[in-house]
């Protein structure tokens, strides 16, 4: 018969054979025995352990989870079974932390009493060191992450580009029969969503996008974010993908509710379907893009389905962007200059420089090269150049008299570029201008980024006494009250409000409104698209500063200008009689 010195030592050799940490507990949580792992794991000799409490092998925070584990398991209808792992955190001897997994079991009571009279079971302890588990899990879960960054666009959640190029690639390989359809579209407009109503708004556009355009396909269907506001949607073996199409664009024109707003989306789609020849994944992309662009170049909001032809329409857009950079390299843009008119005086006392391409004898239109310009990134050089040669050209007559400008019209692309206020004051000094005599036009849009630099450019131009006009004037999206945050000095009525003019008998409380608004907060007010002397009389009655448009002079070469300021004072003189004679 052993022992209970030689029963103790038999257990903790049998203790020692599991790779685990072992600890046998008495009820009062006190450390019974030990094995050579739990050593080794705690940093602490057997001695050490046994006799303690073994709360010395706990972290904050997790003192009582075996004592937890302990009732719950004495309420257990199969106590021996044990119960689910435990991950407390653990503490070495040497105050180090590390993560464990613990599982608890109940030995049977022992046989003999104890001293109180119960039989009280003893608590089996098994632990393990987490760490490299938990070191496992957090790398397969970055794994995947990682993975699912390679693949899915972070905002939407839809197959960014490269997993749809490869959806796409694989779609063609598939036998001849097999139909391919491709869906590009572009949100039209998506940067006035951004300047008006925040970042966070257009990226909640992009995510109600995406939503809308899944339930409009097959789950089988890929659906993509390119970037930005483009979107694309491989289609395969669908019988008709014009009524996808049409319902893409049924779909996402309904209007959504974004931060109390009503936004409706507009979209210009382009759909692109695999021929018979032989062709790679890239060129049915650029085919669906060449169709969306046409969708944009017919008024957006539509969808266009390719055709061969528009190949050459693109080949031609591509020519004029290119024959456009060279006019720009070589200073062929030429300006055109528009007089405008003192309400007060009858004289002209400020010329609008224009921009004009010609190109083999014939005009291109500013609405068609001013965009291309913008779009191909030449609208800084564009700008620059009309500036410097409109400043030599009318260097003589501003100088004559110091209360004549020059104006030009300058675009958001412009103003973003950093160096711009610096590269139009060194343009005035190497032309000998005076600054305050130069006027840039600006639309509202241009205010809307509150992250760029426009608005601190324009102030550093305004210190040096270059003004700015806002053009424009009430087609923009904010609200009247914003103009007194403006770093303007005047405003130009958008000759939209000016057309509605048309006897002169007419109440557009709206257009005094604005004239009343702008004088209140001292600014001086220019109505252009005047074409006829009742539009002239209505605007003067209302308080206008300043007229400009075909009823006083069309754009004209700097060779032209006197004629045009004759024609243009004796227009006004006109006008001035009229109202003088009692017409008004």
């Amino acid at each position: 018969m052993m022992s209970d010195a030689q029963e103790d030592k038999s257990a903790a050799s049998e203790l020692d054979f599991s790779p685990d940490a072992l600890l046998i507990l008495g009820r009062d949580g006190t450390i019974c025995r030990a094995n050579s792992a739990a050593e080794r794991l705690f940093g602490r000799t057997r001695e050490e352990l046994v006799g303690s409490d073994h709360r010395i092998l706990l972290a904050d925070g997790f003192l009582e989870a075996i004592v937890w584990e302990y009732d719950v398991l004495r309420k257990s209808p199969d106590p021996v079974l044990g119960s689910p792992p435990i991950e407390p955190v653990c503490l070495r001897g040497d105050g180090s932390e590390f993560p464990a997994e613990i599982i608890c079991s109940l030995l049977p009571a022992p046989q003999q009493p104890t001293p109180s009279g119960n039989a009280a079971p003893s608590l089996a302890v098994s632990v393990r060191d987490a760490t490299y588990r938990k070191v496992g899990n957090a790398l397969a879960e970055e794994a995947s992450q990682l993975r699912a960054m390679a693949f899915q666009d972070q905002l939407t959640g839809l197959a960014n580009r490269q997993l749809f190029n490869d959806q796409l690639a694989q779609a063609m390989r598939r036998p001849r029969h097999t139909a391919v359809d491709v869906i590009l579209l572009d949100l039209d407009d998506f940067k006035e969503v951004n300047d008006i109503h925040g970042h966070q708004a257009g990226d909640q556009m992009l995510i109600e996008t995406a939503r809308r355009l899944r339930s409009c396909v097959r789950p089988n269907d890929t659906v993509g974010r390119l970037g930005g506001d483009e979107f694309v949607v491989l289609l395969t073996n669908v019988a008709d993908p014009a009524a996808v199409a049409e319902r893409i664009m049924e779909t996402l024109n309904v209007p959504v509710n974004i931060g109390g707003a009503h936004l409706k989306p507009s979209l210009s789609l382009g759909l692109a379907s695999m021929s018979e020849t032989t062709m790679e994944p890239s060129d049915l992309l650029r085919q669906a893009d060449v169709a969306m662009y046409a969708a944009k170049a017919g008024g957006k909001n539509r969808y266009v389905r390719f055709r061969p032809e528009m190949l050459q329409v693109l080949a031609q857009r591509n020519d004029m962007e290119a024959r456009l950079r060279v006019a720009v390299l070589h200073g062929e843009v030429k300006v055109q200059y528009q007089p405008v008119v003192a309400t007060g005086s009858g004289r002209e006392v400020q010329l609008e420089a224009l921009a004009r391409w010609e190109r083999d004898g014939e005009f291109i239109p500013p609405g068609q090269f001013i965009p291309m310009a913008e779009r191909s990134g030449l609208i800084s050089d564009l700008g620059n150049s009309v500036m410097a040669r409109a400043c030599v050209e009318l260097q003589p007559w501003l100088a004559e008299d110091k209360s004549r400008s020059l104006s030009f019209n300058v675009s958001g692309g412009q103003l973003h570029e950093r160096d711009f206020a610096d590269v139009a004051l060194r343009i005035a000094s190497s032309c000998k201008v005076d600054p305050g005599q130069l006027v840039l036009e600006v639309t509202e849009s241009v205010f809307l980024d509150p992250g760029s630099q426009v608005i601190d450019q324009l102030k550093h131009l305004r210190r040096e006494r270059m003004r700015v006009a806002l053009d424009d004037f009430g087609t923009g999206y904010s609200s009247l009250g914003r103009l007194q945050d403006l770093p303007v000095d005047s405003v130009k009525i958008d000759g939209s409000f000016v057309s509605m003019v048309r006897t002169g008998a007419e109440k557009l409380p709206l257009l005094s409104s604005m004239v009343t608004m702008a004088h209140a907060l001292n600014l001086s007010v220019t109505a252009e698209g005047i074409e006829t002397p009742a539009q002239a009389e209505y605007l003067m009655d209302l308080g206008c500063d300043f007229l400009q448009g075909y009823l006083f002079s069309r754009p004209v070469s700097d060779n032209r200008l006197d004629m045009a300021m004759t024609r243009a004072e004796t227009a006004m003189e006109s006008v001035r009689g009229l109202r003088v004679g009692g017409r008004r």
